[in-house]
């Protein structure tokens, strides 16, 4: 059954449109509430913890979210601005049962969502989900008075979580000596993340830190590494690191400037952890370049993809009990560090496999040459299915023979809006944009937007 309000991470859309309005929300809660505290921790009640980023509308929805709990019967902590895997690790930490995040991820400041943690700090299995959805539509019925919710701030938060992403660096390595710009995309890490790398010795620079509310991810981050690499290059760094908004994405910049994205952070975390034993296997989505998984099975290293997101990532990583999985866009899991994808903690296992081989970023990825993709989105009616177009079936099938095992061609429908996306992946990129153009245009007319 498909889902009505979550999406691959949870639920997120336009401030003050359907379904991110302060009475939704607030439904939301009560209905989390009531599935996610049915087994309160023995001898107490059940607790959620809630974070946000620094988008201006986290403010009334965090209001909504604690009254739709406190209806409920669930107390709250709140953490205020923090990292998406700030409130993974808190909410596991302090034995809680639940965390939710308010944070619209790499949006821009109009969006804004709700993501759920669970008491293990990890993303909500479907059904989950398909429990919350199911009792939004049901009354709320308020507990009695001598029931219902507190709230309470949890103020060493920022210190807690600090403390953890430096217990991932390893003991006996430290950062001294190094120059390194932090962009923090105005989001939820700016008072997180660039002490961390200062109290491991480096020297920092702080860029995209100062959110104000509107300014969220603009110019700034994961998603527009543009501004790093500039700073990186104008500060004679060592090198650079872009967080999203919500701090789970990574992308990593050298000394020249030159951008890494999350496929080649992936094999860089790999191949140091190789160094050290075997590496059973890592997951990928159906975006990954085919480079990558390449050079994986030349490596011994086993190679999975799942559907595009890292909540899928994680669940292939589980099924398969390996450790390491990411996407390009620059979430990243080493499960032996943390339960969920932290931009903090995997750049600091990048640093770490810097430190321990003494090379740089371009000499651990000189093996690795991504392949180029060309992905085109093609504006389409609602619910055009692709798959019963006999011209691009048989397109696709065409090129896909024409490639043989030198390319990739994946053909998808967006999660989020009337999109069809084609990519092809080959060794040269001309003949990559070639190919994807000839799918793209047997879209039929009829169907275009």
């Amino acid at each position: 059954m498909g889902r009505k309000y979550f999406g691959t991470d949870g639920i997120r859309g336009l401030v003050g449109v359907a379904p991110i309005t302060p009475d939704f929300v607030m439904r939301l809660g009560y209905a989390a509430g009531k599935v996610l505290a049915k087994s309160p921790p023995a001898g107490g009640r059940p607790t959620v913890l809630i974070g946000k980023d620094t988008r201006i509308s986290g403010y009334m929805l965090e209001a909504a979210l604690e009254s739709g709990f406190a209806a409920a019967g669930v107390d709250v902590m709140l953490a205020g601005p923090m990292p998406t895997p700030a409130i993974a690790y808190l909410t596991r930490a302090l034995r809680l049962s639940a965390g939710v995040v308010i944070s619209a991820s790499h949006n821009p400041f109009q969006d804004n969502g709700i993501k759920f943690f669970s008491e293990h700090g990890t993303k909500l299995p479907d059904d989950v989900e398909a429990e919350i959805e199911a009792a939004i539509d049901l009354p709320m019925e308020c507990v009695p008075p001598q029931q219902l919710g507190r709230a309470k701030r949890l103020f060493d938060a920022q210190g807690r979580y600090i403390e953890f992403c430096k217990g991932t660096f390893p003991n006996e390595l430290d950062l001294h000596g190094m120059k390194i710009v932090v962009d923090c995309a105005h989001g939820a890490a700016y008072h997180i993340a660039p002490p961390v790398f200062h109290e491991l010795g480096a020297e920092v620079i702080a860029i995209g830190a100062s959110p104000d509310g509107f300014n969220i991810n603009a110019g700034f981050g994961a998603t527009a590494p543009a501004a790093l690499a500039a700073a990186v290059v104008e500060h004679k760094a060592d090198l650079g690191i872009a967080l999203d908004g919500d701090a789970d994405r990574l992308i990593m910049c050298d000394a020249s400037g030159r951008i890494y994205n999350g496929d080649e952070l992936l094999y860089v975390m790999v191949l140091d952890r190789l160094a050290m034993g075997p590496v059973a296997g890592a997951v990928g989505t159906l975006m990954t370049n085919m480079a990558l998984e390449v050079k994986f099975k030349q490596l011994g290293v086993g190679f999975a993809r799942a559907k595009v997101g890292d909540r899928y990532v994680l669940e292939v990583m589980k099924e398969k009990g390996w450790l390491f999985g990411g996407e390009g866009s620059g979430h990243l899991l080493a499960l032996d560090k943390h339960s969920t994808g932290d931009g903090i903690v995997s750049a600091l296992q990048v640093l770490s496999a810097l430190k321990r081989c003494g090379k740089t970023l371009a000499e651990c990825c000189g093996e690795l040459t991504l392949f180029p993709q060309t992905l085109i989105n093609i504006k389409v009616a609602p619910g055009f299915d692709w798959t019963k177009t006999p011209a691009m079936v048989a397109e696709k099938d065409a090129v896909e023979l024409e490639l043989g095992d030198t390319g990739r061609v994946l053909i998808r429908a967006s999660g989020t809006e009337p999109l069809i996306r084609v990519m092809v992946e080959a060794k040269d990129k001309a003949r990559a944009q070639a190919m994807a153009r000839r799918i793209a245009d047997h879209v039929p007319v009829a169907v275009a937007a």
